[in-house]
């Protein structure tokens, strides 16, 4: 094995081809969705689904509700009544506004995101400067974040007129944008969020009867259905361009797709609330608390803790916490949410939900990486879902790289920043703080324990190390043969350093280890910066598959449990048929 300052060797030169091209996707939401500044985590909740799944994404924002109104009235009380050109640049504020607010959003949760002006974006549109129409695209701004970031968020409604100014796409205008900036980029399909999950034959909020819903509808059904609900103007354009429009409700797979042919309307049958239950209410376990809460799809029944008289940081019914893990299971719920602090309590308590039918998402590495395997098989003997993409990683998706590099082939091996925590003290080191301070530090930003001992002494990384192994060779190095360098008071680099994880294969067998790699010359893991995480996955056939992320917090881990739990969701509904 390497010393502690050298990381396994995975290749023998540098490869430099990159990572397989992202599919791009284009997303929209509409002011139903972004009711208000509260409403963004949910909005990059659903764009990290997408990012996790290995696209980027294009997020086109309306203003925040009734913000349009305000604007436009502004405008008017001030503005001319016959000529009123400046108008339009004031009233894309709301749009420009919404998008900075969706980018903060995502950046929080660990996605690298950027947000563009309507100048930036550059649409240039022609007619009437409160209801033009798009022409044209000239951005480079666009094109370079896009291939810069994952997510970039966009302001619709607003565009360019041919003298520059800013002019607006009409009410509603937020559709034409999406569905033009998808024709321009050459996709067939567009996904427009809203809030009802679909097109329907009838207004389903005020109509007498039984709404019938479209799984697809013609333009003509579009047009003759839709009403406000998606702007005429993009729904001719989609039909122009060969566009289809994907009408979908938030964190819903149900759909309408509007394209060239209908079905008939069927039934939409409201799906009743999945029994969530909660194991910890810590870093992780409190966010989900204060998400799920929030959430209508869910109803959390129970949260287990040590102490249920204890003071939180969030708000909740006191009746909701126990200390008895079978009074919990006892509630009979659909999920468990198991987000613990201790790796054999949360191993059992996950085998006992497997056992009894129940799904599990758990962020808990130690408790995952014990026995993944056997874990893997209680769950398949008892019909019920394992997931533990937030066990590796918070934000950045490593289970999903990991598994997208082997499903392209066999894995030669990997290396990876694994810990937020020592990745931040790390970083604060080689800017001059000590050890002391840089430990405080991370206590203060959330990242580090009150025993911050498994981070520092590595075992935490070689934790996930023996996950990833699991994922990609199908079996785990034991403990004792994952050496791991130690990061304490004494040690101080004379250069860049990161603790980097790594598994390879070794003949028949397995080398890994968690080294602290002083002299970085790697600008992938040098890039790396506070509390982020990324991963480098080789194949055999030369290729390089990356990811990377926050990787310690509430808001990043809470993130990829929730995607784990929106992937649980999506398979009960293909089990039961649900389309």
């Amino acid at each position: 094995m390497p010393h502690a300052n050298a990381r396994l060797s995975v290749v023998e030169k540098p490869l430099a081809e990159p990572s397989p091209a992202a599919e791009v996707v284009v997303l929209k939401f509409g002011s139903s969705i972004l009711q208000d500044q509260s409403c963004a985590p949910a909005v990059a909740s659903e764009v990290y689904g997408h990012v996790r799944a290995g696209r980027k994404v294009i997020a086109v924002v309306s203003a925040l509700g009734g913000h349009t109104d305000r604007l436009l009235a502004d405008a008017r009380t001030l503005g001319l009544d016959h000529e009123n050109d400046l108008l339009p640049a004031y009233v894309a504020l709301g749009e420009e506004k919404a998008a900075a607010l969706v980018a903060i959003a995502c950046d929080r949760i660990g996605l690298d995101a950027a947000a563009l002006s309507v100048r930036e974006l550059g649409i240039v549109a022609e007619g009437p400067s409160e209801h033009a129409h798009p022409v044209s695209l000239r951005s480079d701004a666009l094109w370079k974040a896009l291939a810069d970031h994952q997510v970039v968020v966009v302001p619709g409604f607003g565009a360019l007129g041919p003298r520059g100014r800013v002019v607006l796409l009409g009410r509603g205008g937020s559709d034409l944008t999406a569905v033009f900036l998808a024709a321009e980029l050459g996709l067939d399909r567009v996904r427009l969020v809203k809030d009802v999950d679909g097109l329907y034959d009838r207004d389903p909020a005020s109509a007498s009867g039984k709404p019938l819903r479209y799984r697809r509808a013609s333009w003509d059904d579009a047009r003759r259905h839709g009403g406000a609900l998606v702007q005429h103007d993009a729904i001719d354009l989609g039909q122009q361009r060969a566009v289809e429009i994907e009408v979908a409700a938030l964190g819903r797979a149900d759909c309408t797709i509007v394209g060239d042919h209908s079905a008939p309307p069927g039934p939409s049958v409201p799906d009743a609330p999945l029994k969530v239950a909660i194991a910890g209410c810590g870093v992780v376990g409190g966010g989900l608390l204060q998400r799920l809460q929030k959430d209508s799809r869910f109803e959390v029944v129970g949260v287990l803790v040590r102490d249920p008289a204890k003071p939180r940081d969030v708000e909740a019914p006191v009746e909701l916490f126990t200390a008895d893990r079978e009074a919990l299971l006892d509630l009979q719920p659909d999920i468990l949410l198991e987000a613990l602090s201790e790796g054999g309590a949360g191993h059992d308590l996950i085998r006992a939900a497997l056992e009894r039918g129940i799904d599990v998402a758990s962020a808990n590495k130690q408790a995952i990486s014990r026995d993944p395997a056997g874990l893997a098989d209680a769950a398949r003997v008892h019909g019920a879902q394992l997931a533990y993409s937030a066990a590796v990683g918070g934000g950045a998706p490593m289970i999903e790289t990991l598994r997208a590099a082997k499903a392209a082939g066999p894995v030669k091996g990997f290396e990876a920043v694994l810990n937020g925590t020592v990745n931040f003290m790390l970083t604060r080191i080689q800017a001059g703080a000590d050890f002391a301070d840089a430990l405080a530090d991370a206590r203060v930003a959330g990242f580090a324990e009150e025993d911050p001992s498994s981070d520092l002494e590595g075992r935490d990384s070689a934790a996930k190390v023996r996950l990833l192994a699991f994922e990609a060779f199908g079996r785990t190095p034991a403990e004792a043969d994952v050496p791991c360098a130690v990061l304490s008071e004494a040690f101080k680099p004379a250069g860049p350093v990161r603790q980097i994880g790594a598994c390879v294969r070794a003949g028949d067998g397995l080398k890994a280890s968690v080294s602290l790699d002083v002299g970085l010359d790697d600008p992938f893991f040098q890039s790396l910066e506070g509390e982020r995480n990324g991963l480098k996955v080789y194949g055999e056939d030369g290729r390089i598959w990356s990811c990377k992320g926050r990787g310690a917090g509430r808001w990043p881990t809470t993130e990829s449990v929730l995607a784990d739990l929106a992937d649980i969701v999506r398979a009960r509904h293909a089990s039961l048929g649900h389309h």
